[in-house]
């Protein structure tokens, strides 16, 4: 009992009281975007997990189970103080960075469809660049905010930032996992601006990462593929550009209101792994432009409601953190978009909340978890 009383009081300066109240609008949205995606998943993959594994709701069952999983987390974490986080952010980078490394190693990390991404466990399996977003932020909101008085200093504030970061993201280009490892860099360079970097170190910055961008499209032929049926898809629609043209037509079928839920073609073996990376398509086909709105809709409540909590918050770690884990889930959302849309070369990014992906919905409910907790300190 003493042991337990111990740890009680050890923990209470961690716990923020029970009596305050997160954002409700930020809570509601991401409740909207996550009903929706049980709703769509179960729709989209019911054909998919049949043809894989004789078990229409396979796929369902464990989005399910990574949502409540996620929810569970959502609310314990919403109770979390900052100080814990920027507390353990060192730690908390470094055992992103081995979870990177080991999920490299053949024989421990699974490779699927020509990536190593996964580590297995008992009955699931873990993908460590979704957890490493949120770590990479925590580090970057607690490196900036101690070096406040540096920032202006490119060797002693920026650089350090700079070369922690690039660890992460080269890790994953040998995943490969390109789409993420350009997600935390544009993060990295937002949050240095908002915190007190010169701007033209970030717009130098900014240009070395496009001509690395480019350079690492061209080493790639699978990338140099991707971008050239970006630039014309229908002349590669047989090949390269395949998923994106039946995207397209996705969209194109549904209109204004769509073909009607449940109702979708494009759904039946016309768009590959329809219930990951382009389920937007599948919502613009059976729901149509209204549909497609509404979700866009929830996912600017959930920018607005996280951009708020930065700027009112108190605290100047707690808000660089609240806008970094705000940018990186507002990034995913328009890059998946952009990328379903033919705005954007084909990227393997998850449409965050409603994608069918255990450790991407799970680590996008974590990140509203934090966003709940910061809320509950600026009223």
């Amino acid at each position: 009992m003493n042991r337990l009383l111990a740890l009680g009081k050890w923990g209470a300066p961690f716990l923020l009281p029970r009596l305050t109240r997160a954002d409700l609008w930020l809570l509601g949205a991401t409740l909207g975007l996550v009903g929706f995606g049980i709703v769509m998943v179960f729709n989209v993959s019911y054909f998919r997990a049949q043809d894989l594994y004789g078990a229409p709701y396979a796929f369902f069952f464990k989005h399910v189970a990574a949502a409540a999983a996620g929810g569970v987390l959502l609310v314990a974490v919403s109770r979390v103080r900052p100080e814990l986080f920027e507390r353990w952010a060192g730690t908390l980078y470094l055992i992103g960075l081995g979870l990177l490394v080991l999920v490299l190693i053949p024989g421990i990390g699974v490779a699927r469809g020509g990536a190593r991404r996964w580590l297995p466990f008992p009955g699931f399996s873990l993908q460590p660049a979704e957890l490493v977003k949120i770590t990479t932020v925590i580090y970057l909101a607690r490196w900036i905010s101690r070096r406040q008085d540096r920032m202006h200093h490119f060797a002693s504030g920026i650089l350090p930032a700079l070369v922690s970061v690039g660890c992460v993201a080269a890790l994953m280009v040998l995943q490969p996992d390109f789409g993420t490892a350009a997600i935390i860099g544009a993060v990295l360079l937002l949050m240095l601006f908002v915190g007190g970097a010169r701007p033209i170190h970030i717009a130098g910055l900014g240009a070395i990462a496009l001509v690395v961008l480019s350079v690492g499209v061209m080493l790639a032929e699978y990338r140099m593929r991707r971008f050239l049926a970006f630039l014309d898809p229908w002349q590669h629609s047989q090949d390269s550009a395949f998923q994106l043209v039946q995207s397209l037509i996705a969209f194109g079928s549904g209109g204004i209101t769509g073909v009607g839920l449940g109702q979708s073609r494009q759904k039946l073996f016309f768009l590959p792994e329809a219930h990951t990376d382009f389920i937007f398509a599948l919502i613009g086909e059976e729901l149509g432009l209204v549909g497609a709105l509404i979700v866009l809709l929830l996912f600017a409540i959930v920018a607005a409601r996280g951009f708020r909590i930065a700027a009112r918050h108190p605290d100047r770690f707690a808000s660089l953190l609240a806008f970094g884990l705000t940018l990186m889930l507002v990034l995913s959302a328009v890059v998946n978009v952009a990328v379903v849309l033919g705005l954007l070369p084909t990227k393997g990014l998850a449409l965050p909340f409603l994608s069918y992906g255990g450790s991407a919905l799970t680590s996008s409910l974590v990140q509203v978890g934090m966003l709940a907790a910061l809320s509950r300190m600026t009223g």
